[in-house]
């Protein structure tokens, strides 16, 4: 295909002949019961439209509502209908109506939010990861933290938050490109501000003020196979919500007890509970670093726990580096080019160590050895969050106490694929 078909492709409307009702039925304990599902659709240009396309142009794809029933697994009563957030999304004023990328980032973007109720906050979604997560004490401030925390992986993402949008985070997000802005509301004048981006997505989910109520809510999570087989699992939610829930790294080797001899800070159990609810997240394997209530850096989807660590590291060099410069001279390095202000930028970067020092580091899964953790911990991380539950838990907490970091164990895997 050549560009110029792509660049068509982008715009055009994919037809789909996904059934307006769609039923699912299934058998447990001798009893037959029916899953009810109606399409989502919006007005576009008089006509009633389903979902743009799917993950790419040319894969016709259709969101449905749950209307009736519910699928009872144990003693798990899984989301109830008439409880909608992505499903039910208003749409305001926009040129484009939505694709399957654009709502999945949206969803995960809740999925993040929903244990993020207390303080405004703000996560940046692309390609179903965060970009950047922040808390604030303003909800314009919790965006422009997160934009921040990777400006150039945010460029075009979903920007979801969790209060109604006022005027000022609206011109904010205004001044940058995005595809998708998700709020339980917005204020007056918000609309239209954020209107001026012509292509973006305005999505009002009014059951956001209510994320909590959908912290410990659990749904069946649905794999499709090659050959149509289906794995279905209950959803995952993270124990780890509160500081309480962190136990103290400890092991037993050979009879010998290990244990953590500094205890997490006030401050740093913040940024602890901040970064595992994160984490949930993020696709797997993952490490992440957070410091006062923002991501640092974020290293997703990789094969080794070593390389993941070195990639969220390397990145939180580099974005910090892009934060600098954009804030002295209005572009980003690769802008700026070679010379004496890239030299002094990149300088005063080593020296914080890409602002990982004394940042918090979280890992979805235990290190297998102390080799990932030493990649945080060489870099100032004095903080750390994990399962637990390798045979060589003993070597992280020695690594840990060698240099007076803390570390407490969550005792639940975080996996997300």
């Amino acid at each position: 295909m050549m560009a110029t078909d792509l660049k068509k492709a982008y715009r055009t409307l994919v037809d789909e002949h996904f059934p307006p009702q769609l039923e699912l039925a299934y058998v447990f304990d001798d009893k037959r019961q029916v899953l009810h599902y109606e399409k989502v659709t919006w007005e576009v240009a008089g006509e009633h439209k389903g979902l743009r396309y799917g993950e790419n142009p040319g894969q016709p794809a259709a969101l449905y509502r749950l209307t009736n029933g519910n699928l009872l697994i144990g003693d798990v009563a899984c989301v109830e209908p008439g409880k909608g957030l992505v499903c039910d999304a208003e749409l305001h004023r926009f040129g484009k109506h939505p694709g399957k990328i654009n709502l999945t980032d949206a969803d995960n973007a809740l999925n993040i939010l929903r244990y993020l109720s207390e303080r405004p906050a703000c996560a940046i979604l692309k390609h179903n990861n965060p970009c950047g997560v922040a808390l604030a004490d303003r909800l314009d401030d919790a965006y422009l933290k997160a934009d921040a925390a990777d400006r150039i992986a945010a460029f075009g993402g979903c920007i979801a938050l969790n209060r109604p949008v006022d005027r000022s985070t609206a011109q904010a997000i205004a001044e940058r490109y995005a595809e998708v802005v998700v709020a339980p509301g917005f204020e007056e004048g918000a609309v239209e501000i954020l209107a001026a981006r012509k292509n973006l997505r305005i999505m009002e989910i009014k059951r956001m003020d209510r994320l909590a109520d959908f912290a410990t809510q659990r749904f069946v999570d649905i794999k499709s196979l090659l050959d149509g087989g289906l794995i279905l699992q209950l959803s995952y939610v993270p124990e780890a919500r509160t500081p309480s829930a962190f136990k103290l790294a400890e092991s037993v080797r050979k009879g010998e007890t290990y244990r953590i001899q500094r205890p997490p800070t006030p401050a740093e159990l913040e940024d602890m509970v901040f970064g595992w609810v994160v984490e949930a997240g993020v696709t797997s394997n993952s490490v992440i670093y957070v410091k006062n209530g923002v991501t640092v850096g974020i290293g997703t989807g990789e094969q080794d726990r070593v390389g993941v660590a070195e990639i969220a590291r390397d990145k939180a060099y580099r974005k910090m580096a892009d934060r600098l410069c954009f804030k002295r001279h209005g572009k980003s390095l690769h802008e700026l080019g070679q010379g004496e202000e890239n030299a002094a930028i990149e300088d005063e970067v080593d020296r914080a160590h890409g602002g990982l020092d004394g940042a918090v580091m979280i890992s979805d899964a235990f290190f297998p050895f102390r080799d990932g953790l030493e990649v945080g911990l060489s870099e100032g991380v004095r903080a750390v969050v994990q399962p637990g539950g390798s045979m060589r838990d003993f070597e992280c907490i020695e690594a840990c106490n060698q240099l007076g970091a803390t570390m407490v164990f969550t005792g639940q895997r975080s996996f997300k694929h």
